[in-house]
C-alpha cells in the first residue's frame, strides 16, 4: 500500500493558512495542472442559472457510478474507482489515488500517458490526486452495473496494476460494491466578463440533494491569479461560495454508504 500522503487544507472561513499556502505552492509546481472548484450554497443555485445564463438544454447527461466496500474502505485509503456513462460519447474509468506528492511518485505513473496530477483547490482546501483514466464503452458500464460483466474487465491492465498496489490488502476489484448512480449534468460556459472556460456540474443524488460546482482548469503557474479572478467574479454575480471543502465525491459516497447500511 502507498504510503505518501499529503495534507488537506481545512479552514471554516474559506480561507487557508500561510503554512498551507506555500504545501499548495509545492504541490502545484509539481502536478500537470490545478482545477479551481467552488461549490454553490444551495440557496444560490437557482440564481446562478440565469446569473451564468445557463442553457439547461445545452447541458450533457453524464451517469457516475463509483465502487466502493460498504464501509468506503477503498476511499478511506485514498482511492477511488469510478465509471461514467456520457451522453454523446464514449463514457470512460477512473483509478484515482490521493492525496499525493508529485515528486514522490513512483516514475513508472509519473510518465504513464494514462495519468494525470492534479491539485484541486476550493474554498478552504486542496488535494493533489493522480488519476489513471481510460476510455469504456457506456454499453460495458451499463453491463458492470447489471451484473452481467466483471468490474476488471471493465479496466485496463495498467489500471488494475495500478489498484493492486494502493488498494487494502486482500480487497479485489470484483468484490466492491456498487455505489450509485448519480444523474449529472454538465455545461461548459465562457462568460465574457471572466473570459474563460467555466464547467458547471450538476449532481443529481436520489433524495433530491443538489451539488452545483462551478470549475476551470489552469497552469499551476496562473493558480493563485485565476483563483483570485474567478472568485471575485463568482461573488461579483452574487453567488455564495460553501465555505466546506466536502467534495462531490465524497457527498455521493456518503450518501450511498448509508443507502447500503440501511438496506443491510
Amino acid at each position: 500500500m502507498a504510503t505518501t500522503t499529503t495534507r488537506r487544507a481545512r479552514k471554516p472561513a474559506g480561507r487557508i493558512s500561510g503554512e498551507d499556502v506555500t504545501r499548495l505552492l509545492e504541490l502545484t509546481r509539481g502536478a500537470d495542472s490545478v482545477e479551481l472548484k467552488a461549490t454553490l450554497q444551495p440557496s444560490t443555485q437557482r440564481h446562478a442559472t440565469s446569473a451564468l445564463d445557463a442553457d439547461a438544454l445545452e447541458a450533457q447527461i453524464r451517469q457516475v457510478f463509483f465502487f466502493d466496500t460498504p464501509d468506503l474502505a477503498l476511499n478511506r485509503s485514498g482511492v477511488v474507482v469510478r465509471a461514467r456513462r456520457i451522453q454523446g460519447r464514449r463514457g470512460d474509468t477512473v483509478v484515482k489515488l490521493r492525496p499525493v506528492v508529485p515528486d514522490e511518485l513512483p516514475d513508472s505513473i509519473r510518465n504513464s500517458d494514462s495519468v494525470t496530477v492534479e491539485v484541486d483547490a476550493m474554498p478552504g482546501g486542496f488535494v493533489c490526486s493522480a488519476s489513471m483514466k481510460a476510455k469504456a464503452r457506456n454499453e460495458d458500464v451499463r453491463e458492470v452495473v447489471h451484473g452481467e460483466r466483471q468490474l476488471r474487465k471493465l479496466l485496463t491492465k495498467e489500471q488494475r496494476k495500478f489498484f493492486a498496489a494502493h488498494a487494502p490488502e486482500g480487497l479485489e476489484l470484483d468484490g466492491l460494491a456498487l455505489l450509485g448512480p448519480v444523474f449529472v449534468l454538465k455545461l461548459v460556459l465562457t462568460p465574457k466578463d471572466l473570459g474563460r472556460r467555466l464547467v458547471g456540474e450538476l449532481w443529481l443524488l436520489p433524495d433530491g440533494t443538489r451539488i452545483l460546482e462551478l470549475s476551470t482548469k489552469c497552469e499551476p503557474a496562473q493558480a493563485f491569479q485565476v483563483a483570485a479572478e474567478t472568485r471575485a467574479y463568482l461573488e461579483g454575480l452574487g453567488l455564495e461560495l460553501a465555505p466546506d471543502p466536502h467534495t462531490k465525491t465524497k457527498s455521493a459516497l456518503e450518501f450511498f454508504s448509508a443507502e447500503l447500511a440501511a438496506a443491510g
